[in-house]
């Protein structure tokens, strides 16, 4: 079904949800994970990793229902779905710097027990900036990874609606060359029928 304004109540239904799940994820990602430890950390970030997959089934529904719409619709309602994928793959980002950070009075300090905690203080710090240095690394390949992905996504969309393109311009360009022979098969008729009226005056002028 097609709303008035030119998409499908069932996208529009899409974004709703899609809009709802990602404000909770930010909530979780914002205000609750940096100021949790423990399991109940732990347990919150499988919580939005659940809600980040189940964002991403929205995603795959919106784009299966995009190929329902008119096209006419259709590249406007690909535009907003390429921003809703960017700002999904931009959670996933910032859930794995969110918990790439160690919260204070973590676990591994309750197991050591503030042994020596003064004095190994400056050791710990060099081992978290380490550790903070190899997962930075780590994302920034992941993130590379993927814009590289996206692009490649982009262009294979821009391919298939070039394509589409392609095939409506052949399909005009046969019904005019239909419509160009059946005016051609007209004329040629229409010429048979003078030359046969012309024969039959030019006898009857003969008498």
């Amino acid at each position: 079904m097609t709303s008035s304004t030119g998409g499908s109540e069932l996208f529009s239904s899409y974004e709703q949800d899609f809009t709802s799940i990602t404000e909770s994820i930010k909530s979780k990602i914002e205000q609750q994970i940096p100021s949790q430890k423990g399991e109940e950390r732990k347990a919150t970030i499988r919580a939005v990793e659940r809600e980040i997959d189940e964002a991403d089934e929205i995603l795959g529904q919106m784009e299966m229902e995009i190929l329902n719409i008119p096209t006419p619709s259709r590249t406007r309602l690909q535009a907003k779905l390429r921003l809703y994928k960017s700002e999904a793959e931009k959670l996933k980002r910032d859930l794995r710097r969110t918990t790439a950070i160690l919260p204070k009075n973590t676990e591994r300090d309750q197991l050591l027990g503030g042994f020596n905690a003064d004095s190994n203080e400056e050791g710990l710090t060099d081992y978290d900036a380490s550790t903070m240095d190899q997962r930075q690394r780590l994302l920034s390949g992941t993130e590379r990874l993927g814009q590289s992905s996206r692009r490649l996504e982009d262009s294979h969309r821009l391919a298939l609606e070039t394509e589409g393109i392609g095939i409506n311009i052949l399909s005009t360009l046969k019904g005019q060359r239909e419509t160009m022979v059946r005016a051609r098969d007209t004329l040629a008729e229409a010429d048979s029928h003078i030359d046969k009226a012309s024969k039959t005056l030019k006898g009857m002028a003969r008498r």
